[in-house]
């Protein structure tokens, strides 16, 4: 009997937005091959933002949080 499980890999992947006024958005984005190139998040991040699921405004930067 194995008791030991392999984990299973992320299925997504979460960012932390910091826009120039100080605020702080999280942003999920589910597919993990986009979220290693940071272009990509940050075209998600903008779609989002016309899309109202993020909040408007500048953003400063974009990081990866887990």
């Amino acid at each position: 009997m194995n008791t030991f499980r392999k984990a299973s890999p992320a299925k997504s992947v979460m960012f932390v937005v910091d826009y120039a006024d100080a605020r702080r958005a999280y942003l999920w984005v589910d597919n993990p091959g986009k979220a290693s190139d940071p272009r990509a998040v940050g075209i998600i991040a903008r779609a989002q933002q016309e899309q109202g699921t993020l909040p408007g405004g500048d953003i400063a930067s974009i990081r990866r949080v887990r």
